[in-house]
């Protein structure tokens, strides 16, 4: 970072970082009083890109309040222009300034995961970080969309979907087999170089090369009908007819492209709407909707760059990326994503033929979108007024979390915690908590109420203790009465939070959906009309939590219900637990086994052995 001579602020303060920089590529940031960064750019040159800033007239609105703000600067050089355009985008996703594009939704993508791990490869659903050994193919827009192709290959191609445990235990065909979406190798009703004939067929279906796979599926059928195998060519000429079928219902495919991201823009009234469809192997694999934060007058091609760098800043690009609008540096970016994918990617702006026809009916759903969540948010800001006005707050809040306890008799308990705004349910901020005190009785919902609080503002205060970022709520609803809400304060209070509204919401009379009654401290119960739309839109956010809540504490359930009692044992990791059941055939066989058998493992040394045996036999 590079100090100013004095302590100057706004064109001054820029003038005066101009006489101290060169010609170097790089990236710079603009900084208020408080240090917080307003904006993060990258330049070719950063002598003469700040020179722009120094200029006392020609700026638009936002950037002329953005330069009034600017209290210090800090620069960062780099070798090449491509370098400056990479750690740009790295640190806007990181820092998020103000005065920057936002891409807000940041999720992960699903692939299928072919398996290559075993003589017999799974296919599965995969996230997250790609370090199994195996074939990736995505990404896929929703896990919707994976589960329909899925469902495609097994009846395609009768391929397993077991973990390989379930596998190595299997002694007879599964249901999968009964219905016709497995071949049940873990039996061996199918040969290996059978198997790995489907599993080839299978890539190269995923691969766009399914009229070739038809055109050898027919001639298998040919040859079987002639060597009078009628019950295996019937199955094949199931599977053709199974193909062909989604091949007519899936018209929306291209055909001359194989494989591109389809990235449409539409802005209006101050927002927009990011719509980005995903082409691979020739087939559409589905499509997402981005709302990318954007602040006063900004034009198309600073979104559409903006968008680009900070999409792929953390995920491999395709071949080729179609758009609907130009961006600033084009050429720039193909070649940084070049750089990062190791292989040539072209980014275009198509004219005519198929790739146009992508692009209108990608821009048609951004501007639908947009529509649809202009009118939403529209509603939802006139509810939120309706909410202050009826609970009388001081203003309509930004941020509502609602909270709300799952269990059991206190099993698997957790915490879930929702999160709502202007612009509705912001799914990507909710969050889980597994419920951990020891000192908690089971079932007590208060005692739970409390350690989920209190580890929420705990964070909070840890993480931003001046309050400066849009993660501390206005508002905190919770499901329960007059002792949840006391419980909470207590709670709020301890950790010296005292100036959050908080509302409890009790089922009331009768526990009817309707009579609720809601506590405040310091203030009598109330209840609002039964066709009130505060009341509607409270009670939205109240099953909201209890859904999320519930949900979670059913996985966790399910969970533990599906716990392998070998996953207890320290010194007993996969492949041993591998071992094991392959040689016991379950853990249930596992827990009865002698010293003597246990022994005879491979792979489990004597200690092991004695390990294991007095686990299960103390």
């Amino acid at each position: 970072m590079i100090e100013p001579t004095s302590p100057l602020t706004g064109h001054d303060l820029i003038s005066d970082y101009l006489t101290r920089l060169d010609g170097s590529p790089g990236v710079y940031r603009m900084l208020d009083s408080e240090s917080r960064v307003l904006y993060v750019g990258k330049a070719k040159s950063l002598k003469n890109r700040v020179a722009s800033y120094a200029r006392l007239q020609g700026h638009s609105a936002r950037i002329s309040r953005m330069i009034s703000e600017t209290s210090s600067m800090m620069f960062l050089t780099t070798k090449t222009e491509t370098e400056a355009l990479l750690l740009e985008q790295n640190l806007i996703k990181q820092l998020k300034p103000k005065y920057n594009v936002l891409l807000r939704d940041d999720k992960s993508f699903p692939n299928i995961l072919v398996s290559h791990e075993h003589g017999f490869p799974q296919i599965k659903k995969h996230r997250g970080a790609k370090r199994e050994k195996g074939n990736y193919y995505g990404p896929f827009a929703s896990v919707g969309a994976v589960n329909r192709t899925l469902n495609q290959l097994q009846r395609f191609f009768l391929l397993r979907d077991c973990s390989d445990s379930q596998f190595e235990a299997r002694t007879r065909p599964c249901l999968q087999y009964q219905i016709k979406r497995c071949c049940a190798p873990c039996v061996g009703y199918v040969k290996a170089d059978e198997y790995v004939k489907l599993v080839r067929d299978a890539e190269r279906f995923l691969g766009g090369k399914s009229t070739h796979i038809q055109a050898e599926l027919a001639q298998d059928m040919q040859s079987a009908s002639e060597n009078m195998e009628f019950e295996r060519a019937a199955a094949l000429r199931d599977r053709i007819k199974a193909m062909t079928q989604v091949q007519t219902s899936q018209g929306i495919n291209p055909q001359g492209v194989p494989e591109a991201d389809v990235i449409a823009l539409h802005m209006e009234g101050g927002q927009a709407c990011v719509q980005v469809f995903f082409i691979r192997g020739n087939q559409n694999w589905g499509n997402r909707d981005y709302y990318p934060r954007i602040v006063g007058d900004i034009s198309i091609t600073e979104v559409m760059q903006a968008f680009v760098g900070q999409f792929y800043a953390d995920r491999d690009p395709p071949r080729m990326v179609l758009l609907s609008d130009p961006m600033e540096d084009q050429s720039l970016m193909a070649e940084a994503l070049t750089a990062k994918l190791g292989r040539k990617v072209k980014i275009a702006l198509p004219i005519r033929g198929e790739k146009l026809d992508l692009i209108t009916g990608a821009k048609r759903n951004a501007r639908e979108s947009l529509a649809r969540r202009m009118s939403e948010s529209a509603s939802q800001i006139i509810l939120l007024k309706g909410l202050a006005e009826a609970f009388d707050l001081p203003k309509p809040p930004r941020r509502i979390e609602v909270y709300d306890n799952s269990h059991i008799q206190g099993t698997n308990a957790v915490g879930g915690m929702i999160v709502a705004g202007p612009e509705g349910l912001i799914k990507s901020q909710y969050r889980k908590f597994n419920i951990k005190g020891d000192d908690i009785t089971p079932g007590d919902d208060f005692g739970m109420m409390k350690e989920v609080l209190g580890r929420r503002f705990k964070r909070l205060l840890k993480e931003d203790p001046e309050r400066k970022s849009e993660a501390w709520p206005d508002l905190l609803l919770i499901d329960g009465g007059a002792g949840q809400v006391s419980a909470v304060r207590d709670i709020m209070r301890e950790w010296g939070v005292n100036d959050i509204a908080m509302i409890g919401v009790a089922k009331g009379i009768d526990r009817n959906a309707g009579k609720e009654e809601f506590y405040r401290t310091g203030k009598p119960v109330m209840a609002l009309r039964q066709n009130d739309p505060v009341l509607y839109f409270v009670q939205r956010l109240r099953d909201e939590a209890h859904r999320f809540a519930i949900g979670t504490h059913r996985a966790k359930r399910a969970k533990s219900n599906m716990k392998n009692p070998l996953d207890d044992i320290d010194g007993v990791g996969p492949k041993r637990k591998k071992a094991l059941l392959a040689h016991f055939g379950s853990a249930k066989a596992v827990t009865r086994a002698n010293l003597v058998d246990l022994k005879a493992v491979e792979g489990v040394s004597d200690a092991m052995a004695e390990i294991i045996f007095n686990h299960f036999q103390p």
